[in-house]
């Protein structure tokens, strides 16, 4: 289970106590009558628009994109001309998903930012690699590029796994579905211009995995 599935399954055990304390209150309050059946039709309404794992999707995957981004910046001015195309491409791609999920998160009335922290999520660059990154030019950036842009990818599409195993709002899994699609194609362009064969198991995904941290 990856830290991103531990902390969904413990927020999701958080909602079920907090539902069942409610219910247990409104148990020994009595009969609310209407207003009590009107407030759980309401509740249904909501709980059948997005579940914990919809929101936890929306709240992760945004600063995920958002470090995609910010390497994709990097690339403007350190990359080769084939890795820049690529960066601006996923930098294309990434900030309006990034603005569809903030809109999708203000539409449940939940919060942008989660409580988890981000250095936890799959995929996710740590401060050393991201330095790594943006002392690196030509050759050394498009391959360091490459190499910690797979794993990010990686991670990304095990999140939208995740929503598709759990989440219920049609949006956010159709969004789910599209950056699995768009991703995962990407990484096979990487691969092949890193010159790393596709075996298409996770012996070769850890054997990438492997390369982009050796000597780094």
């Amino acid at each position: 289970m990856t830290p991103y599935q531990r902390a969904l399954k413990k927020r999701a055990l958080g909602a079920a106590a907090a539902a069942l304390a409610t219910a247990l209150f409104a148990t020994a309050c009595g009969d609310g009558g209407d207003d009590a059946a009107d407030t759980t039709s309401e509740s249904e309404e909501q709980v059948a628009e997005s579940n914990d794992a919809d929101v936890m999707f929306a709240q992760m995957m945004i600063p995920h994109h958002e470090q995609a981004v910010t390497m994709a910046d990097l690339a403007d001015t350190r990359a080769g001309d084939e890795v820049r195309q690529l960066a601006v491409e996923i930098r294309d791609a990434q900030g309006p998903e990034i603005e569809q999920m903030e809109t999708l998160l203000d539409s449940w009335g939940a919060d942008r930012e989660s409580e988890m922290d981000h250095s936890d999520m799959d995929g996710m660059l740590t401060e050393e690699q991201m330095t790594e990154l943006e002392g690196a030019e030509g050759e050394r950036f498009d391959t360091l590029f490459l190499e910690f842009m797979v794993l990010h990818h990686e991670g990304a599409v095990d999140m939208a796994r995740t929503e598709l195993d759990s989440g219920i709002n049609p949006e956010a899994r159709e969004l789910a579905q599209e950056i699995i699609d768009a991703q995962e194609g990407e990484i096979r362009q990487m691969n092949e211009m890193l010159g790393v064969e596709d075996s298409g198991d996770e012996d070769g995904a850890e054997a990438t995995e492997e390369e982009a941290h050796s000597g780094h």
